[in-house]
C-alpha cells in the first residue's frame, strides 16, 4: 500500500537491448511492482530493466478482482517464472491467508509483505512459506516506531519504506529533508540487524532529472534499492544507485596508490577506504559495469568485516 497503483506497464514489443535480467535480490536496485490482474503486463515486466519482478496483489488490486489477480500470478509464477516475487496483503487483512495459501502452491522468489507494523506479521508470514524470503515493506508511524524489533524479526530479509502511505499517516511532505529521519531509521536498523541495505519508496513520473534526484536521495540515505512503479523508470534507477564512473575510477586509483605504497595499512583512513573502494568495485562487477582499467584488475585485498557491509 504504498499510495500509487502502478498502471503504465504496457503490453508492447522490447527490443534486445532494452531486455534486463535479474539480480540477486541482496544487490537489487529497482523492484519494479506489476498490477497482479493485469497478466497482459507480465511479460513487458519480465523484459525489462527491473532487477527484480514484483508481481502486486494488494494495493494496485482492487478486493473484487483479488482472485483473478491471484490465479494470474499463480499461474505466471508456475509457468517458469518462479524467480519473480510477489507483494502480498498485510497480516491481519482479510486476503493475507489466501495470498499465502496461493503461494503455497508454487515456487516464488519472495515476497513483499505490505503494511508491516510488529514482528509478529513478519514471523507469521516465514512460518506459513518457510525458506521465502520476506521484504517487509513499512509504511506507518506505528511500524517506524519498532523497526528496529521488525529489521531484527526471523524472516526478515530486506527493509522496503512505503512512502506513500507512511505521508497519509502521518502528514508529512514529500520534501526529503521531512523524510530524512524516516529514511536514517530505515539504513540504521538494516545495518544493525545484519541485513542488506533498505529499499526507498517509489517516484511518480517517468523524468529522468527527477528520477536520477530522487535516485541520488536514496544513495545519500544508504539506500540501495528502490521500488519502481513503471518499466522505464528501471533503467534511470538502476544507474542512479550504481557506482559512477568517477566513483570507480577513484577506487582504482586508491588500489593502484595503496599497492605503490607497499599494500600495507599506512594511516587510520585507510581501512574504511579500503572497504569504500572494495564496495565500489564488487558492486560494479555484480552489476555488469566495466571496471578495468587497459584490460587490468588490480588486485585488492578485502575490506574488514566491520566496515564492509551491503
Amino acid at each position: 500500500m504504498d499510495g500509487v497503483n502502478p498502471t503504465s506497464h504496457l503490453d508492447v514489443d522490447v527490443e534486445p537491448e532494452d531486455i534486463g535480467s535479474r539480480i540477486d535480490p541482496v544487490l537489487a536496485r529497482s523492484w519494479l511492482l506489476v498490477n497482479g490482474s493485469h497478466d497482459n503486463r507480465f511479460q513487458a515486466a519480465a523484459d525489462s530493466r527491473a532487477d527484480i519482478v514484483v508481481l502486486d496483489i494488494e494495493d494496485a488490486v482492487a478486493p473484487k478482482d483479488k482472485d483473478r489477480a491471484r490465479e494470474n500470478v499463480r499461474a505466471w509464477l508456475a509457468g517458469g517464472h518462479s524467480e519473480d516475487w510477489v507483494r502480498i496483503n498485510g497480516f491481519g487483512t482479510p486476503w493475507w491467508a489466501d495470498d499465502l495459501a496461493m503461494l503455497g502452491d508454487v515456487t516464488v522468489g519472495g515476497v513483499m509483505l505490505a503494511m508491516v507494523e510488529g514482528v509478529d506479521h513478519v514471523t507469521e508470514t516465514a512460518r506459513r512459506l518457510p525458506g521465502v524470503p520476506i521484504v517487509a515493506l513499512v509504511e506507518t508511524a506505528r511500524g517506524l516506531e519498532r523497526i528496529s524489533e521488525i529489521a531484527s524479526a526471523k524472516g526478515t530479509f530486506r527493509l522496503a519504506f512505503g512512502i506513500g502511505d507512511f505521508r497519509r499517516d502521518t502528514g508529512f511532505g514529500g520534501d526529503p529533508m521531512t523524510l530524512a529521519y524516516a529514511r536514517s531509521r530505515f539504513t540504521i536498523a538494516a545495518k544493525a540487524a545484519g541485513l542488506p541495505s533498505a529499499i526507498d519508496g517509489p517516484t511518480v513520473g517517468s523524468s529522468a532529472l527527477t528520477l536520477t534526484e530522487a535516485a541520488a536521495v536514496s544513495v545519500e540515505f544508504g539506500m540501495t534499492g528502490k521500488i519502481c512503479l513503471t518499466n522505464d523508470q528501471c533503467r534511470t534507477i538502476n544507474e542512479g544507485l550504481s557506482p559512477t564512473p568517477d566513483q570507480i575510477t577513484w577506487a582504482l586509483d586508491f588500489f593502484a596508490e595503496f599497492e605503490r605504497d607497499g599494500g600495507e595499512i599506512r594511516n587510520g583512513s585507510d581501512l574504511p577506504r579500503i572497504a569504500r573502494a572494495t564496495k565500489i568495485l564488487d558492486l560494479a562487477r555484480a552489476y555488469s559495469i566495466p571496471v578495468a582499467r587497459d584490460d587490468e584488475d588490480p588486485e585488492h585485498m578485502p575490506a574488514p568485516s566491520d566496515t564492509y557491509h551491503y
